[in-house]
């Protein structure tokens, strides 16, 4: 199977400051969401949402797993959105990835997918806050995938998973930790 993941936080976030956007287009947000292969297992992402609300409330470590034990399958991409500190609002400067994610979606490549999306937070705060920002964050994108840009909402949905996935577990307050994730499920 065809698995690309694209970071969209690092490079030129370590050349131009922490608050930069990555400069990607939508040739490689379709590259990487692009699915040429049924998936076998079908992830259930309420699932995975529940799981992770459970972990967040017991405020232990019983985090559902690492989030590339159960999703390496699926074509996916990690983008860096940037949100108001402690908000789910956008920040002005993210609405051009997110309309470079609605063109990818418009694509006949891409329509007709089922796909997730994720919001992540890094550890800073409570868990549960944490978990319910995450909740607020990938709402607000699918919000503006649908409302502002026209993507059909019958093929998305949107979870999120707190600090229960963490990017870089060793530095749980680390920035690149704070990113919204799409997965593409197939038809």
């Amino acid at each position: 199977m065809k698995h690309i993941v694209l970071l969209a936080a690092l490079a030129l976030a370590a050349s131009t400051g922490a608050n930069a956007q990555q400069r990607i287009d939508r040739n490689q947000i379709i590259n990487s969401l692009y699915q040429t292969e049924a998936t076998v297992a079908r992830l259930d992402p309420i699932a995975l949402e529940a799981a992770a609300a459970a972990a967040a409330a017991s405020g232990g470590d019983n985090a559902p797993g690492p989030l590339s034990d159960s999703l390496s399958a699926y074509p996916q991409l990690s983008i860096e959105i940037n949100f108001d500190r402690g908000s789910a609002r956008i920040r002005p400067e993210s609405y051009h990835a997110v309309g470079l994610i609605a063109d990818a979606l418009h694509t006949p490549y891409l329509m007709g997918q089922r796909l997730v999306i994720v919001g992540h937070t890094d550890a800073t705060g409570g868990r549960e806050l944490n978990f319910n920002l995450s909740k607020q964050r990938a709402a607000s994108i699918y919000d503006a995938l649908t409302t502002t840009f026209n993507v059909p909402a019958a093929g998305l949905v949107a979870i999120g998973l707190g600090e229960e996935q963490l990017q870089d577990p060793a530095n749980p307050d680390s920035g690149v930790n704070r990113r919204v994730q799409i997965i593409n499920l197939g038809e």
